[in-house]
């Protein structure tokens, strides 16, 4: 059985949820940088925020999605490159966090 590499690094993206299926598509599509990860349902909040709907201007708040990609810095580095190139949009932000541990239970 082949070990999984070390992973160093978490890079986590939050999207309208308009931009998902885009944004997972272009993921599946590179499986060099994202191997695998985890969407969520979020809610975006706070200045800046482009609140397009009535129902999200009442609210307050706008639906989004969550992708965290667990991985090596420097691949998630050129996966963010090429995903700003293909889905150029300040609706989507990321952070990069370094990650201490990766692992599964069994």
């Amino acid at each position: 059985m082949k070990p999984e590499p070390r992973f160093d690094t978490l890079l986590t993206l939050t999207l309208p949820a308009a931009l998902e299926d885009d944004v997972l598509d272009f993921l599946l599509d590179h499986p060099q940088w994202a191997g695998g990860y985890t969407v969520t349902d979020a809610h975006g909040m706070g200045r800046g925020m482009r609140l397009s709907s009535t129902m999200e201007q009442v609210q307050g708040r706008r639906r989004s999605k969550q992708v965290a990609i667990a991985g090596q810095e420097e691949s998630l580095r050129q996966l963010l490159a090429a995903l700003a190139a293909q889905i150029p949009s300040s609706e989507v932000s990321y952070w990069l966090q370094p990650l201490t541990e990766f692992g599964r239970l069994a």
